[in-house]
């Protein structure tokens, strides 16, 4: 399994819009679930109010593929989601041992 790692510090009072917005039903895994190899994202909220998501992909071919045949769509949604954000910065990508 190969997962993406990223933390968040949505703008102040912003947070709702940014949980509809990486949460289960969000744009993103919307856009995610349209991928080959897809197998889920969870949004995870700290008590100091930071998120990170953990998206799931069985390889990171999978991923990369996804990202290749998807990169408009993924650009547009990054940019309207970039206004939710003071913060994001990846953590990095981890393969599953």
């Amino acid at each position: 399994m190969h997962v993406i790692v990223w933390r968040f510090r949505p703008k102040g009072g912003r947070e709702l819009e940014f949980e509809r917005a990486y949460g289960p039903q969000g744009v993103w895994v919307g856009l995610f679930s349209e991928g080959e190899g897809y197998l889920g994202s969870d949004l995870l909220r700290s008590a100091d109010g930071e998120y990170l998501t953990l998206d799931r992909w069985t390889s990171r071919e999978a991923y990369e593929a996804f990202r290749a045949r998807r990169a408009d769509r993924y650009r547009e949604i990054d940019r309207a989601c970039e206004e939710l954000t003071e913060a994001e910065t990846p953590l990095g990508t981890f393969e599953s041992v």
